[in-house]
Order: C-alpha cells, then structure tokens, then sequence
C-alpha cells in the first residue's frame, strides 16, 4: 500500500492553469499507480483553465465551492459532490466565477 497524506503530496504546475494551486494525491511522483493518476485543484476566485482537449477521458469532482465546466457547446455549475466525465477529445474550460475558493478532484489515466 502506499499512502499520500495531503501535508505530503507534491504540488504540480499545470499548463494554462490560471490562478490555480494543484496537488498530486495518487499517481505519477506521487505513487507508483499503474492506471490512473488523481489531482486536487485549489481554484480561486477568478481562476480558470484554457479551453483545450485532452486525448484522454477525464473524471473532475468538486470537493468545495462551485466550478463551471465548459465545453465547447455547453457549460454546467457544479457544487459540492457534483461531477463529470469529459470524453477523450472532448475540450473543456474550467472556472471560478465566486469569490469563494473552490476545490475539485481530478481523475484520469496515466
């Protein structure tokens, strides 16, 4: 077994990341996962993502605040224990638009 403890886990830059602080929990530096890594996302307020696609599918859940997801033809608020699945191609953006800080977990293969 290998355990993360969230003082511990390696933060991470991602590319147009705005305004965001990232954490490794699983996968990748983290540990030695073989099929998915899982990040959480400090967002604050007025922080965003690019719209961009990934070739891989993606699974987000906010942990606290609201996150809007964009997509290229639609966009959905979600709060607390809401989530998604963005398709493989699928192109999305990521906001804050609260004066909250928002918190969401990412999953997704390695």
């Amino acid at each position: 077994m290998q355990v993360t403890r969230f003082t511990e886990a390696p933060s991470y830059e991602a590319p147009e990341h705005y305004g965001m602080a990232c954490l490794r929990l699983q996968g990748k530096e983290a540990t030695d996962t073989d099929t998915i890594w899982i990040g959480l996302s400090h967002i604050l307020p007025g922080g965003h993502t690019s719209l961009k696609d990934a070739a891989v599918e993606k699974i987000y859940i906010v942990v606290s605040g609201e996150v809007t997801v964009q997509t290229d033809t639609e966009e959905f608020i979600l709060g607390p224990l809401d989530s998604c699945r963005l398709a493989p191609g699928e192109a999305r953006a990521l906001h804050n638009r609260t004066n909250k800080t928002a918190s969401i977990l990412l999953a997704m293969p390695t």
